[in-house]
């Protein structure tokens, strides 16, 4: 109940943080298979995610696009994680029982949803870094070149035109803004709660990458 009167108060900056600050990414940082020794937590890397798509609604049918994608590899992860909770806490056994039957690289596959959602939390990050070293420049300007270096060298034309039609309309400054500010906040505490998301997020979105890299899957594209 908690978390979600904070969630109303449009904190989702501040449910991130606190649901990151639990997290424990265990890699093993050796030789030998990288995979066996490794931990991504699929429950925390979900929230975060579900944080995403939740800012997009309050952005509003303009970003229709993007939140469909993402929302459909949630479900996706989701789905299997119900299967069974306890193996697949961890995302690292979803992309090896993949990897094992040869469907990882398929079109609709758990792994290549990790792949997208992992890439959409770069792009979420790279925007962070942008505007707590200015909060108040263009947002267009912001989106473009988050996009630019996290997005666009994944896409393929057609998800490319999709994607730069959506972001094309994101809303100004203040109204970004005050989505991403908690109620009664100012702008030199969000920009302070944007670096500690930054320095949680940072770490486990290098981890998650090395682990795709170890399955062959870090260097997907889209059509």
């Amino acid at each position: 109940m908690k978390r979600m009167r904070e969630m109303e108060k449009g904190s989702e900056i501040k449910s991130a943080i606190e649901e990151l600050s639990m997290v424990v990414v265990k890699v093993n940082p050796g030789g030998g298979d990288h995979a066996d020794a490794a931990h991504i937590p699929t429950k925390p890397f979900l929230f975060v995610c579900n944080l995403v798509l939740q800012v997009l609604d309050k952005i509003g049918p303009t970003m229709a696009v993007l939140r469909q994608d993402i929302d459909q590899n949630i479900q996706r992860l989701q789905k299997i994680h119900e299967s069974d909770p306890s193996l697949y806490s961890n995302l690292v056994e979803i992309l090896k029982k993949e990897a094992s039957e040869g469907n990882a690289r398929k079109g609709t596959s758990c792994s290549r949803a990790i792949v997208w959602l992992t890439r959409t939390m770069d792009f979420t990050v790279a925007m962070l870094q942008l505007l707590v070293k200015d909060v108040g420049q263009s947002i267009e300007q912001v989106v473009e070149e988050s996009y630019t270096i996290t997005l666009k060298p994944w896409q393929g034309w057609i998800s490319s035109a999709a994607y730069r039609v959506a972001l094309k309309l994101v809303p100004d400054n203040k109204t970004l803004i005050d989505i991403l500010m908690a109620k009664d906040e100012d702008c030199d505490r969000l920009k302070e709660e944007m670096q500690a998301l930054i320095s949680l997020l940072v770490p486990l979105l290098e981890q998650t990458h090395s682990i795709l890299r170890s399955f062959g899957l870090d260097s997907i594209k889209s059509t």
